[in-house]
């Protein structure tokens, strides 16, 4: 059984990781505006403190999702191989054509 280190390097993690950024980016930039937007029209309501804080949760998962991604650049390589494999079963050799005589 592989150790959960194992599966988080993957690229496929990666590929997941940039795809939930850009998710928790658009929730930063959404809270961002509806607490400003709250702040102005009602300093101090519950209506802004709910937004501030749904900023804060969007904004640590950016982090912590950020954080894994660079963690995962230097795996996200392909690993180098000495040589390259060659099935035997992908070749067909024709048979030698035969004239009639």
């Amino acid at each position: 059984m592989a150790s959960k280190r194992e599966l988080f390097r993957s690229s496929r993690a990666a590929r997941q990781l940039r795809r939930v950024r850009s998710l928790y980016t658009g929730g930063v930039l959404l809270w961002a505006a509806a607490a400003a937007w709250a702040g102005w029209l009602d300093p101090g309501s519950r209506q802004m403190w709910v937004s501030v804080a749904l900023l804060a949760v969007f904004s640590t998962l950016l982090v912590t999702s950020s954080v894994w991604l660079w963690r995962l650049k230097p795996a996200a390589r392909p690993a180098r191989r000495a040589g390259r494999a060659v099935k035997a079963a992908s070749r067909v050799v024709a048979a030698p054509h035969r004239a009639n005589a």
